[in-house]
């Protein structure tokens, strides 16, 4: 077996299955083992992909195990020459996966590679490029220097900002979003530290990669990712969650440093988390007195499609009551789509693309070459009257 790909998933069923329908595309020809392994939702995912994909094998937990553990219990029941671990709020373009296992063909010191990840507006998320949260790379990133000199060797280090997007590079932290391993060093290093719940296990796995004498690549082959739709960091078990990751990776790897180094960075880690559980509590405080912030306006949408799927987007924005505008045309009548429309007028808009009409790829590169404030994308999936965008499932 060439690839076993392992999605976990956590009530997020219709981007999982948006997640799915790309990876099938992505692996055609490629020998693959699907897994998705669901943390206990609530929402039917595990039934609705063994009803919809029976080529996938669906791991049912029967307690939310958390990301590493769940990640572990598929990546012992696979047998390939390499893992990809995927989020199920992706979209994987046609040859992303192909050409990055060729790349790791090429390169058999790769212990893994990640991707050039978009957000959903077709930017560049800066996640794509990672350094070690060295004590000294981690101050710069909480104290604010990292963003101000993104350019910096030293102080942009975090994101390794200062790396051009367009060709391979050699990074050090690969994204757990989209991270290709291979089993051979899997092998050596061991695999997912179950004590990491959430967060902090891709830096963690990506650092025993480096000590076991592999490298790191970051591959500018394109995904979409929504950036933890099912993740509400605005929660306080998101904060606790989140900071206490940091700080179990902080004492794996550095708790041999000197009290003069390591306590300032564990009062800055306590510091941070009680700042944002403070911010929490203060904006549901102004929710509750009534000082709202002006509201969002609410998106209008712009879809671009042919043939039945006209049709279909059109009784779903009547009976949603969606302010929406048709244009009529594919990849080969208007392979431009929607960027020679003037869209500056429009706060907030969601350009949503029949995926019959147009392929991931060229979706995603439609975005990725015009990025426009205030426009996002959106797919709609006719198979399954299903629009999807970062704000909403729409049937």
């Amino acid at each position: 077996m060439k690839l076993a790909v392992i999605i976990v998933s956590y009530n997020v069923k219709y981007y999982l299955e948006q997640c799915l329908v790309s990876l099938l595309k992505a692996t055609k020809g490629i020998e693959t083992a699907v897994y998705v392994v669901d943390n206990h939702s609530r929402d039917g995912s595990a039934e609705y992909v063994k009803r919809h994909f029976p080529e996938v094998n669906v791991i049912g937990c029967i307690h939310n195990l958390g990301f590493a553990r769940a990640n572990n219990i598929a990546i012992r029941q696979s047998d390939s020459q390499y893992v990809l671990l995927l989020n199920p709020d992706t979209i994987v373009c046609e040859n992303t996966i192909k050409n990055v296992l060729d790349f790791m063909d090429a390169h058999p010191d790769a212990g893994g590679a990640g991707v050039r990840m978009l957000k959903a507006d077709g930017t560049d998320a800066m996640e794509s490029r990672r350094g070690l949260p060295t004590p000294m790379t981690a101050f710069y990133k909480m104290c604010g220097l990292c963003n101000r000199y993104p350019r910096s060797h030293r102080f942009g280090h975090y994101y390794m900002s200062y790396l051009p997007w367009d060709k391979p590079e050699r990074i050090e932290v690969i994204s757990g979003a989209f991270c290709m391993l291979r089993r051979e060093a899997l092998d050596k290093i061991g695999l997912l530290d179950e004590d990491f719940f959430m967060y902090g296990e891709d830096i963690d796995l990506s650092f025993r990669l480096l000590k076991g004498g592999y490298t790191n690549w970051y591959i500018p082959e394109p995904i979409l990712h929504y950036k933890g739709e099912s993740t509400h960091k605005s929660s306080f078990r998101y904060v606790h969650v989140f900071y206490e990751a940091m700080l179990i990776f902080f004492k794996k790897h550095y708790g041999h440093l000197t009290l003069l180094i390591s306590l300032p960075i564990k009062t800055a880690i306590y510091a941070k988390a009680t700042a944002a559980l403070i911010k929490i509590q203060m904006d549901g405080l102004r929710k509750s007195l009534g000082f709202f912030a002006e509201p969002e306006s609410e998106p209008s949408y712009l879809f671009i499609g042919s043939g039945n799927a006209i049709k279909l987007f059109e009784d779903i924005a009547r009976r949603r009551g969606l302010n929406a505008t048709i244009i009529n045309g594919n990849a080969q009548t208007r392979p431009e789509g929607h960027t020679t429309l003037d869209l500056s007028r429009e706060k907030n808009v969601c350009v949503v693309y029949d995926t019959e009409s147009y392929s991931h790829a060229q979706i995603l590169d439609l975005f990725a070459t015009h990025p426009a404030e205030g426009v996002t994308i959106g797919t709609f999936y006719p198979q399954t009257k299903t629009i999807i965008t970062l704000f909403s499932i729409i049937q």
